[in-house]
């Protein structure tokens, strides 16, 4: 084998397989390390809603405080909703995205590869 071929070998291998193969890489790695940070962030909310829950029942003294905490409750409950259907919405999109880049990726694959069969 010359050292122009096994050059061109080279080269081809890392057009066809290593190239895609990293980017798919990247990608992956991006996409876990944007779901994973959105899934922290909506835990730590979480619990710091929680924990500022249990905190105001701690102050219940009366008929008033008790009403007063109640209501929070009832107000922490909508925004706690409101706070997990924007982060199903946050990582659908994520996902979305993902599905997205992947099939782009795969495309440009077989595009490179059907182009080196030529």
């Amino acid at each position: 084998m010359s050292k122009a071929t096994n050059q061109q070998a080279t080269e081809q291998f890392e057009s066809m397989f290593v190239a895609p193969a990293r980017s798919f890489g990247a990608l992956n790695l991006d996409y876990t390390e944007k779901l994973v940070a959105a899934q922290f962030d909506a835990i730590r909310a979480l619990a710091d809603m929680g924990m500022a829950q249990a905190r105001g029942l701690l102050d219940v003294r009366d008929a008033e405080s008790l009403k007063a905490a109640v209501e929070t409750q009832q107000k922490a409950s909508q925004d706690m909703g409101e706070r997990l259907r924007g982060d199903a919405e946050r990582i659908m999109s994520l996902s979305q995205e993902y599905v997205q880049q992947s099939q782009k990726l795969a495309e440009d694959g077989i595009k490179a590869a059907t182009t080196a069969a030529k």
